[in-house]
């Protein structure tokens, strides 16, 4: 597996995404997803799975060491005392005493900045949070939090696929040393049938999921954490560190028209342009 190297975290370049997955059937997923090769887990509060998730890391008897774990507080949850009893309710729930990244899952208008990441900051220091981090966060929120505010970020979990140009929030967070982590990196299916994948991947003989996937990886400080619903299709996810694409490749698909927003919620703010 490619780690990504950032600030004394190596973060494995390909994640299993657990959103809408709950009950036995997230469990049952997690602990396949660990006994086939995957060493980055990603839930959140608001997916309502983290006690399944748990249970999965549980079963799979894969050291709490080798896996990064990635969670994230929501909105409702980001004033400071808040932010922390639902950080340590997540680590109870998780069944560890740590989580390797942990993220304010959305921007809020409602609460200062400055105060969810001062919370933030003491997580870490407790040593309950590794690294901590943001989601959704524009490069302007990007520039509040680190230039502003001193926040030491690992990571800017956003939508990214290749129907998604995000290159000026890519430079913002290169110029800060940080991982950009692409949800929804299949851009729900969509990207898949772009004329530019599917061409690829019948020239390397791959699917188009798997050509999108090694698209995101292959840039420097992309990892990406689709969801699978079944076995075969994290199995064929995870089938991507064995071929490359090469520069024609590259530039057909980065070519494909990049503003193609999938997830835009009344509460998000203002996007950068493509």
């Amino acid at each position: 597996m490619t780690t990504i190297d950032r600030k004394g975290a190596k973060v494995p370049a390909l994640g299993f995404g657990t959103w809408r997955l709950t009950g036995d059937p997230c469990t049952r997923m997690v602990t396949a997803a660990l006994d086939m090769g995957y060493r980055h887990i990603d839930t959140a509060q608001a997916y309502e799975n983290e006690v399944e998730v748990g249970a999965g890391l549980a079963a799979s008897g894969v050291p709490r060491e080798d896996i990064f774990l990635t969670t994230k507080v929501w909105m409702s949850n980001l004033a400071h005392d808040r932010l922390v009893r639902s950080a340590e309710q997540s680590l109870r729930d998780l069944k560890t005493d740590y989580v390797d990244l942990l993220l304010l899952h959305w921007p809020s208008d409602d609460v200062p900045m400055a105060e969810s990441l001062e919370a933030l900051r003491q997580l870490r220091e407790r040593g309950l949070v590794r690294h901590i981090g943001v989601s959704n966060y524009t490069v302007a929120l990007l520039g509040e939090a680190t230039d502003t505010h001193g926040a030491d970020l690992l990571c800017n979990q956003v939508e990214y696929h290749p129907l998604l140009s995000q290159r000026p929030l890519l430079a913002a967070m290169r110029a800060r040393d940080m991982v950009l982590t692409a949800y929804s990196p299949l851009g729900r299916g969509q990207a898949l049938r772009a004329e530019a994948i599917r061409e690829t991947a019948e020239k390397h003989g791959r699917t188009p999921a798997q050509v999108a996937l090694r698209w995101l990886i292959e840039q420097d400080g992309v990892a990406a954490i689709p969801k699978a619903g079944s076995e075969s299709h994290a199995r064929a996810n995870l089938a991507v560190f064995d071929f490359a694409l090469d520069d024609a490749d590259r530039a057909a698909i980065g070519a494909i028209n990049g503003d193609n927003r999938l997830i835009d919620p009344s509460w998000s703010p203002a996007w950068d342009a493509a």
